[in-house]
């Protein structure tokens, strides 16, 4: 099942969701801390340590550090990994509201986190953007 390319459809189409919750970035040196996988977001293994996603509540839990408390937001259309410009539209027009974005690109949507003080605004950064 591939994804949506044509730029256009993305743009008009992409469906900002803003998902409930406050979701922290944390790092650490392998995952033997973790007690639960399937309380993970998402991790990715960098040369420097393990940077783990996951609710902040969580994190607290767990007692693991973070110093970022993000808002995650989802682009609901498939997009595909081989679609070109959709990222840098969206960061485009969150850096005229001067938001700071993280982006992650998985296999069906983009996912896009931002400072939670700054949720709402993106939303409507997002849904400005997507207005013929």
């Amino acid at each position: 099942m591939a994804g949506e390319t044509d730029l256009a459809v993305l743009l008009q189409h992409m469906e900002p969701v803003l998902n409930p919750g406050e979701y922290v970035f944390c790092n650490m040196e392998n995952l033997d801390r973790i007690p639960g996988m399937d309380e993970i977001l998402f991790f990715f293994r960098e040369k420097e340590a393990v940077t783990v996603v996951l609710k902040k509540e969580t994190a607290d839990q767990w007692n693991l550090q973070y110093s970022y408390i993000s808002s995650w937001i989802t682009l609901s259309i498939h997009s595909s990994l081989e679609a070109v410009g959709l990222t840098a539209a969206f960061a485009n027009a969150l850096k005229h509201q001067n938001i700071s974005c993280n982006v992650v690109a998985a296999y069906f949507h983009d996912h896009i986190f931002v400072a939670k003080a700054d949720a709402e605004k993106a939303m409507e950064a997002l849904h400005k953007l997507s207005k013929p």
